[in-house]
């Protein structure tokens, strides 16, 4: 049967099949990237403050994690909120978006002072967000946080 036959009798097109499934597969690839959310809450960067220290000004924002979730040394990915927080050195909170600068993707892991991404490839400082590894050319976006006794919260 050819395509002309099978749209005569209201079967859909090839075109649109073949796009209904890229379109579909898009969509789940995504939605993938995504889904390593390691956390419950979320937090956004460089205030540099230590626990129990933060500006005042910013603190009626909701609060994104507590101090103790956030290894030394490593950092935590909220993904519902789309930011990571980060932990350089202890006492030291950092937080930046979660979307790559490359093409967007979500990161997926922070490990050795380096967030990464799994779309690329692309790695980021945890310490500044400064891009370590292409194709990203961008550091990723801080967002202020303040610190206030166990408490990160958004500024």
């Amino acid at each position: 049967m050819t395509s002309e036959s099978l749209q005569s009798q209201g079967a859909p097109a090839r075109r649109t099949v073949v796009a209904a499934v890229g379109a579909a597969g898009l969509a789940v690839a995504l939605s993938a990237c995504g889904s390593d959310d390691s956390s419950s809450g979320s937090a956004t960067t460089q205030n540099g403050s230590g626990a129990g220290g933060g500006a005042e000004a910013g603190s009626s924002g909701a609060v994104l994690a507590k101090t103790g979730d956030i290894p030394e040394g490593g950092g935590k990915i909220l993904a519902k909120e789309g930011v990571v927080v980060t932990q350089p050195v202890k006492g030291q909170f950092k937080a930046f978006s979660s979307k790559c600068t490359h093409q967007g993707c979500a990161v997926s892991g922070i490990a050795g002072g380096v967030i990464s991404c799994p779309c690329h490839g692309s790695q980021f400082s945890a310490a500044d967000g400064s891009v370590k590894k292409g194709p990203a050319t961008q550091p990723l976006p801080a967002k202020n946080i303040t610190v206030s006794g166990d408490e990160i919260k958004l500024a």
